[in-house]
């Protein structure tokens, strides 16, 4: 849920920089990118942590 949610978030980021490049557009201002830049990198750490300690649990340790 967490890596999808991050997937997510980053496409929005990836949009709106695609957008700004090709046609002036974005939508987001610097502090709106960056908020969301970071969203999708918290997110994408605790999707990765999550895993890991589904693995360490299915594994007794």
């Amino acid at each position: 849920m967490f890596l999808i949610a991050s997937l997510v978030v980053f496409v929005v980021y990836f949009a709106n920089v695609a957008l700004g490049a090709m046609s002036n557009s974005a939508f987001l201002g610097d502090v709106g990118e960056m908020l969301v830049l970071f969203a999708a990198s918290i997110l994408f750490v605790v999707a990765i942590l999550r895993k890991e300690a589904d693995r360490n649990k299915k594994n007794g340790g």
